[in-house]
């Protein structure tokens, strides 16, 4: 059966600002029916890294706070630690780059808090008996809320083709120790003919696995210590280093997160809204202290109950938009305009691959309708 996704464009009125349209999906998509008096809501989002401008702004995720607190809940914003080394990977320097994104109380309504702790150990293990993962661990913060809201900003990424909402829930909640779980069938390999030997991408390995020596002084990669997180392929402004797909691990870490998702899921069944916004969609994560240009235009906000569903009818719509001139995929700009840009973006993922294991395990469908609300 196909799952209701709702959608609004990114027009607006007199009387119909984009923070309005966020209401107005809001109350559309029923998610004041997710939550009972006293509720403790996760609001699930990334705040982005500081230097990256691509990520949700906190004034339309107010209007979210919002609604919760009218539906006599009690929400609160949330994201876990990071894996990579850079300024989100403790939960206090997280919540500085929080409130350096404009994240305050004072513009958003709702405190921020850290899901798996100050160095991210805390998490709650959670038995799903999935293909690849028989228990996926959570940050207690988010496993242990009553009622979640999951705010994705739908963008490319290069090890999963695309970020929405199955990697905001699945990769976005697990913790540190979670994210490793996910990461760890990718093993890099570097190209020596690109490596300039430069090391400036060294400090960014969050195991020491990374090191520039030898003879040619090229980059090295320490297979035992490797984790296998993909953070050297896209800090490397050479692309000297690369994911070695062909040895088999192609799908491994886009089916564990969507099984990470699913243990996000089990936690509050029934409790779950997700929206994603396909606004700024830029072809890497918000996880890096810049955002490139978008590769389509802003299209609009999503609305479902359904995070397999909200993820495929938010790529589509990027499927068949046109590609932005002077972006990282201006060179089908001028082609097909139904072209696939995720694939464009990284054609050595498959980004369905996601979609098809959320499916296969329950997670949700691809099969959604799309309603139009707040069109103007």
């Amino acid at each position: 059966m196909s799952s209701k996704v709702y959608f609004t464009n990114m027009r607006t009125k007199s009387g119909l600002s984009l923070v309005d349209k966020v209401g107005v999906l809001f109350d559309a998509a029923g998610f004041s029916e997710l939550f009972e008096k006293d509720d403790l809501v996760a609001i699930k989002l990334h705040v982005g890294e500081p230097g990256n401008l691509a990520y949700i702004p906190p004034q339309l995720v107010r209007k979210v706070v919002d609604k919760v607190k009218a539906a006599g809940a009690r929400p609160f914003l949330t994201d876990s630690n990071t894996l990579y080394v850079g300024r989100r990977s403790n939960a206090v320097d997280h919540t500085v780059s929080a409130l350096e994104n404009g994240f305050t109380y004072a513009t958003v309504g709702a405190p921020f808090i850290v899901a798996d702790g100050l160095t991210g150990h805390e998490h709650m293990k959670v038995r799903i008996d999935g293909v690849r993962l028989k228990e996926v661990r959570i940050g207690a913060a988010i496993a242990q809320a009553d009622a979640m809201i999951a705010l994705s900003h739908f963008k490319g990424h290069e090890a999963t083709g695309f970020g929405g909402a199955i990697k905001n829930i699945g990769m976005g909640s697990a913790s540190r120790s979670g994210k490793q779980e996910q990461h760890s069938g990718l093993k890099p390999a570097v190209r020596p003919e690109k490596c300039t030997g430069c090391g400036r991408r060294v400090k960014w390995c969050p195991t020491g696995a990374l090191s520039v020596g030898g003879d040619d002084r090229k980059a090295r990669i320490d297979p035992e210590r490797c984790i296998g997180c993909a953070e050297c392929t896209i800090t490397c402004n050479n692309r000297a280093i690369r994911v070695e797909w062909e040895k088999g691990q192609e799908g491994s870490l886009q089916e564990k997160m969507a099984e990470y998702a699913l243990g996000v899921v089990k936690t509050k069944e029934g409790k779950c809204g997700f929206m994603n916004f396909v606004m700024n969609v830029s072809p890497q994560c918000d996880c890096y202290a810049w955002n490139d240009a978008p590769i389509v235009p802003n299209i609009g906000i999503l609305a479902s109950r359904d995070p397999v569903a909200i993820d495929a009818a938010s790529a589509d719509l990027v499927n068949q938009a046109h590609a932005l001139p002077g972006s990282a995929i201006e060179h089908i700009a001028s082609a097909d305009p139904h072209s696939d840009k995720l694939a464009a973006l990284y054609p050595e993922v498959d980004w369905t691959v996601q979609l098809r294991h959320g499916e296969r395990i329950g997670l949700g469908t691809r099969d959604y309708t799309l309603v139009m609300v707040g069109v103007v």
